[in-house]
């Protein structure tokens, strides 16, 4: 057993399952959510959190394993066909938690596989958003980590807000919530998010989505009561969080910020925290376990498990440093930019693309970029896309033609990206205006493209292409004398292996002007 504090220092996760910022402590006055605000209150609430991917089963590996993907392997959903798993060799918070003598355990939604990878000692899977139950099993929990006199790690992952089976529910249906009331929110309640085009169904679809907020919230205090209820308060650090954005086209499955910018609060009971504390620095989702160990009183950030010398190195840093600080901290002491690395979210949807982050400025390197950017089942199927996709076209900013629109952007720029993209977050928030064949900004592309690249170097990303092959994988034959050409894909007017410029060649006519070519 890893050497930690003599003190029980427990830890209760809870995570929502694709919420977005829609809260009102994250400035949604439309919405009713007490207990969130109030817990926002008590801790600290980053606003500046960011997911790796926004997809479910993959962001939830990030979580547990404070390594991209691309490291461990859940390149994307864990169920049915889609069958991605967690590589057997990756260490994860059970097998941590585990080894330094805790009680682990996760209710309601797991999502991530194998189970020999992940071995919750407490393992209550479901798919009931009854969140009276999901907190009663949670009171079970306590009760036998209180009996046995040990520590806890609990995660729970509530259903709520995601779709249900239905083109336009989120549940609120089901016979097995009715007994939790929730606010009765009416169409002209709702905010429309500024990613998304106003019509009426997605009015429609809104109203049961903030509903499904709200039954959310009622969760999250029921867990919460049940730690008062125990004395567990002030011996449990607390973190809430989603897995990534809302349930809607141009969010959820795009690395845009409203895919992965997320609710972050964290609740310490040390008598140095700072309730109430808004905290601006950068933070990623892989800074969680890394900040649970810290908490724990571990002596090492790497405790020592059977899969310690096969995992790759976690590169998360732990928050608790940071937890009070209201304002940005030095970079030279605290990195403020993240990364973040997307697949797969269904087997079918096949579209790996790469972000950097800044306070200021956004970069994507889409690898596959030839392909059309790929719809979520359940978001296609969606009544709010089938409204907008019928919507009437509407000229934009940029041109008199007619456009279907997703907010302000184009469905054509959503549907068809180049090979990279850059924002300059402070004049477009929204992602927008692509930056890469702008001349005022080809040192800040270099620079976050080859910052982006040796991340990319550093954390074996096998997705890392020159010439359209993998520089990782072709490491052998680059000892060997083989060498790549400086540019992401293959040209096949130009197939010598003569060292070119960073370029990609044209997609189909019809997205030529999405190309970005650079000498």
């Amino acid at each position: 057993m890893a050497n930690v504090d003599a003190q029980p220092r427990n830890v209760v996760q809870i995570i929502a399952d694709d919420l977005g910022l829609m809260l009102g402590c994250y400035g949604l006055k439309s919405i009713q959510t007490p207990n969130i605000d109030k817990l926002a209150s008590q801790g600290t609430k980053f606003t500046n959190a960011f997911a790796s991917t926004a997809s479910c089963s993959g962001s939830r590996s990030t979580i547990y394993t404070g390594l991209h993907t691309h490291e461990n392997g859940q390149y994307g959903l864990n169920h049915g066909w889609n069958h991605f798993q967690t590589h057997d060799h990756i260490e994860t918070a059970p097998q941590i938690f585990n080894a330094l003598g805790y009680q682990t355990g996760i209710i309601s939604k797991v999502h991530v596989g194998p189970q020999s990878v992940y071995p919750w000692e407490w393992y209550a899977p479901g798919e009931s958003r009854d969140v009276r139950e999901n907190a009663a099993e949670a009171a079970r929990f306590f009760d036998r980590a209180k009996e046995t006199s040990r520590p806890f790690h609990l995660t729970v992952g509530f259903r709520d807000p995601h779709r249900d089976a239905t083109r336009g529910g989120f549940g609120n249906q089901d016979e097995d919530v009715s007994h939790v009331e929730v606010p009765d929110y009416q169409l002209q309640d709702v905010d429309i998010p500024d990613y998304l085009s106003d019509v009426p169904e997605l009015r429609v679809e809104l109203v049961e989505y903030y509903k499904s907020i709200s039954r959310l919230d009622k969760g999250v205090g029921f867990i919460l009561d049940e730690l008062e209820k125990r004395n567990l308060r002030e011996s449990t650090l607390v973190i809430f969080m989603s897995d990534n954005g809302a349930p809607f086209v141009n969010s959820k499955t795009t690395l845009y910020d409203a895919g992965v910018r997320l609710p972050l609060i964290i609740s310490s009971p040390d008598s140095d925290s700072i309730p109430g504390t808004v905290n601006p620095n950068m933070v990623s989702f892989l800074d969680i376990l890394p900040t649970c160990i810290a908490w724990a009183g571990s002596k090492d950030l790497f405790p020592k498990t059977s899969n310690s010398e096969k995992s790759p190195k976690r590169l998360g840093r732990s928050l608790l440093p940071i937890l009070s600080a209201s304002k940005i901290v030095p970079e030279e002491q605290w990195q403020q930019h993240v990364f973040g690395s997307h697949t797969f979210h269904e087997i079918q949807n096949y579209w790996p693309t790469r972000y950097m982050r800044t306070h200021k400025f956004k970069y994507h390197r889409n690898i596959a970029w030839q392909l059309n950017f790929p719809f979520g089942t359940d978001l296609y199927g969606s009544l709010s896309w089938e409204g907008i996709r019928n919507s009437t076209p509407l000229p934009d900013d940029e041109s008199d033609t007619p456009e279907v629109m997703l907010g302000r952007r184009r469905l054509t720029s959503y549907v068809y990206r180049g090979p990279e993209e850059l924002f300059d977050l402070e004049a477009d928030p929204e992602e927008i205006n692509n930056l890469t064949n702008d001349p005022q900004y080809q040192g800040q592309l270099i620079r976050m493209r080859s910052e982006t690249e040796a991340w990319q170097y550093l954390t074996d990303d096998v997705w890392l292409f020159k010439d359209g092959v993998s520089a990782i994988s072709s490491q052998g034959y680059q000892k060997l004398g083989l060498k790549l050409p400086d540019r992401f894909d293959f040209d096949i007017k130009r197939p010598g292996n003569a060292s070119g410029p960073f370029w990609a060649p044209a997609r189909p006519k019809e997205a030529s002007e999405q190309t970005t070519k650079l000498g």
